[in-house]
């Protein structure tokens, strides 16, 4: 969807996904596979099948991780190579243009303090809020995460930007929370998941809102 960049909100605070927003997951989970001899794209694809069975109901995600990944192939070790996984090339410039524009941004992320503290070495930024699936022991598209980032935000302007419309555009726009989609793989909106906003990439994001 374009958009007219003279036609965006001007927002005081961007929260943000992490993983599949931030950091590219998806290699990610590929190589921690492939360094146990297993087939990186079949490993991928049977990780997002079972993933969600064993996320239901809330859980450490470092569980979530260890069970997936032994459902999968016994010796994975997903929560140990998860600090290693990479930020998208757009990441850390997008974060410094919208600083710089005096915007403050955070995290609302399904997984654990302290994975995320892996994670968060890096980015460039220090982050004004962070939500975390253990902070509101539940996981997206429930509406904790948004519940409370919306107490600590508090007035602010606010937009949530993500990659997936499932887990965060879905439940953004049933509370409605200014959203915009990154939509890196160019997918179709679900029911319900018509965004406020739709970039191909957090490039185009920063554009938008410099």
């Amino acid at each position: 969807m374009a958009i007219a960049y003279d036609s965006v909100a001007k927002f005081d605070v961007i929260t943000f996904d992490c993983y599949g927003t931030l950091i590219d997951w998806r290699n990610g989970i590929r190589a921690a596979f492939e360094r146990i001899g297993v087939n990186g794209d079949d490993a991928l694809r049977a990780y997002m099948e079972i993933e969600p069975q064993v996320e239901r109901g809330y859980r450490p995600y470092r569980d979530v991780l260890r069970e997936t990944g032994e459902r999968i192939a016994p010796g994975a070790r997903l929560a140990e190579s998860l600090p290693s996984w990479e930020p998208f090339p757009d990441t850390n410039p997008a974060f410094q243009r919208l600083r710089a524009a005096g915007i403050r941004l955070g995290i609302l992320s399904n997984i654990d303090d302290d994975l995320l503290a892996g994670t968060r070495k890096h980015f460039d930024v220090e982050f004004d809020v962070i939500v975390t699936a253990q902070q509101v022991r539940s996981y997206k598209p429930g509406s904790a995460h948004f519940n409370e980032a919306r107490k600590r935000i508090g007035s602010a302007r606010w937009l949530h930007a993500a990659q997936s419309d499932y887990h965060d555009i879905v439940p953004a726009n049933a509370l409605g929370v200014p959203n915009a989609w990154i939509n890196r793989l160019g997918e179709k909106a679900l029911p319900g998941g018509e965004p406020s906003y739709e970039f191909a990439n957090l490039t185009e994001l920063a554009d938008a809102m410099c």
